[in-house]
C-alpha cells in the first residue's frame, strides 16, 4: 500500500465575508433539505383497529411530530407536515403537499395491525406487490379513499381491491427506488439495532400515497398495535420517543450520506492505492458499469472537494432528482475496485449500476449477459 497525503487549499471567492458555506446554505430557505413528515389517516379515519382502544391516527401523529421537532434542530432541514392535528386529509393531498414544497423525502408514519399476535416493523418503498401479505397491507391502507370525495376522478378508477391497479403505479418512483431502499433500510435498521425491536425488513408494496409523491419515499408501519405487548409500547411516551428518534436518525444518516455540502476553506484526506485486484476481467459486451455515490434533488458543482476527494464524477438528471456517479467502464472487476474505494473515502451505501445501449438496466439483467 502506498500513501501519500495531499493538502489542497481552497479558495473564498464565493464568499463577501468570513461566514462559512454552511452557514450561507442555513439562512437559505431554498436550500434547505426538506423533509416531509405524513401522519397517516386522521380525522374520520383512526386507521387500524385496536381492541385496547389504540388508534393508530393519534400515534402516527404524535411519532411525526416528534420526528419533526428533533429534525428542526438542525438549520439546514426544514420539514413540513401534511397535518399537524386530528384532520382527515386526502391520500392525493398528501402528494401533492410533498410535491409543492419540493421536498428531499416523503415518510408516511403508520401503525400495523392484524388479527395474530403479529409483531415488528416495517418500512415499505412503492413496488408491485409479489405476495398476498403486501398486498392486504397496502390493500388497508388504499381503502382510505373510499372516504374521500370524488375518489373515481381523483384516483381515475383506481381499485385498492384489485390487484392489477397497481401494475401502473411503480412507474413515477422507480427513479428513486435506490434512495427510497436506502432510506427504508437505515430506519429499519435503527428498529433492530438501536432499539432491539423486531424487524420485519424492507418491503415493496402498491401504496398510493408512495405514488403520488416525485421524490424517494418510504412509509413506516412502526409495530402492530394489535399486539399485547407491541400495541401498549407504541401508545406510550417511551415507545413514541424511541421510534421517532430512530427515525429522525435513519433521515439525518440519508442526508449525509447521499448530499454533501462543499468543505469550508481547506480540504485535507489521504488518498490510498489499492492494491491490485487479482480476480479476472470481466468484460461484458455493450454493457457500462457506475458506481452510484449519491443522488439529490440539488445541484451539486462537480469538483472533487465536493466528492471528498472522488475525481471525474459524473451527473445525470432523472427528472427532477440528480445522480452523482463515480466509474464508468465495461469491467466488472474493474468498477468492483472502484466501489470499494469509493466506500474507503466515505460513501459505504455506494452501489454498482448497469447500463446498456446508454438505458439503465438491472445489475442482475447484465450479469446474465455472457462475458467476454
Amino acid at each position: 500500500m502506498k500513501t501519500k497525503l495531499v493538502l489542497l487549499f481552497l479558495t473564498a471567492l464565493f464568499f463577501l465575508t468570513n461566514t462559512s458555506y454552511n452557514s450561507l446554505y442555513a439562512q437559505d430557505s431554498s436550500n434547505k433539505f426538506i423533509v416531509v413528515l405524513d401522519a397517516g389517516h386522521g380525522g374520520k379515519d383512526p386507521g387500524k383497529p385496536s381492541k385496547d382502544g389504540y388508534k393508530e391516527k393519534d400515534i402516527a401523529l404524535k411519532i411525526a411530530l416528534e420526528v419533526g421537532k428533533e429534525l428542526e434542530k438542525n438549520p439546514d432541514i426544514k420539514v413540513v407536515y401534511t397535518r399537524e392535528k386530528d384532520v382527515f386529509v386526502d391520500l392525493f393531498k398528501r402528494g401533492k403537499i410533498a410535491n409543492e414544497a419540493k421536498a428531499d423525502l416523503f415518510v408516511s408514519i403508520h401503525c400495523n395491525a392484524h388479527h395474530t399476535q403479529a409483531y415488528g416493523s416495517e418500512t415499505y418503498v412503492l413496488g408491485i406487490n409479489r405476495n398476498d401479505t403486501n398486498f392486504n397491507v397496502a390493500k388497508a391502507e388504499n381503502e382510505v379513499i373510499y372516504l374521500e370525495d370524488d375518489y373515481e376522478k381523483n384516483y381515475e378508477g383506481f381499485d385498492p381491491n384489485s390487484p392489477g391497479s397497481f401494475i401502473g403505479l411503480t412507474l413515477m418512483q422507480e427513479e428513486y427506488l435506490d434512495q427510497s431502499i436506502l432510506l427504508a433500510s437505515l430506519i429499519e435498521g435503527n428498529f433492530k439495532n438501536a432499539l432491539k425491536r423486531n424487524s420485519r425488513g424492507v418491503k415493496q408494496a402498491g401504496f398510493i400515497v408512495l405514488h403520488q409523491t416525485i421524490m424517494p419515499s418510504v412509509l413506516v408501519e412502526t409495530g402492530f398495535i394489535t399486539n399485547k405487548h407491541e400495541g401498549p409500547y407504541l401508545n406510550s411516551g417511551k415507545g413514541q420517543k424511541e421510534m421517532s428518534t430512530a427515525i429522525k436518525k435513519a433521515i439525518l444518516d440519508y442526508k449525509n450520506s447521499i448530499y454533501q455540502n462543499i468543505d469550508n476553506f481547506v480540504y485535507l484526506d489521504t488518498i490510498t492505492e489499492a492494491e491490485a485486484n487479482t480476480e479476472p476481467d470481466e468484460i461484458y459486451k455493450n454493457i457500462v458499469f457506475k458506481v452510484q455515490i449519491a443522488a439529490s434533488s440539488k445541484e451539486i458543482e462537480l469538483k472533487s472537494y465536493n466528492f471528498k476527494g472522488l475525481e471525474d464524477v459524473t451527473r445525470e438528471k432523472i427528472n427532477n432528482l440528480y445522480k452523482y456517479f463515480y466509474g464508468y467502464t465495461s469491467n466488472y472487476t474493474k468498477i468492483k475496485d472502484f466501489q470499494n474505494y469509493a466506500k474507503s473515502k466515505g460513501y459505504p451505501s455506494s452501489f454498482i449500476v448497469a447500463y446498456k445501449d446508454g438505458k439503465q438496466i438491472s445489475l442482475e439483467a447484465a450479469l446474465k449477459s455472457t462475458a467476454n
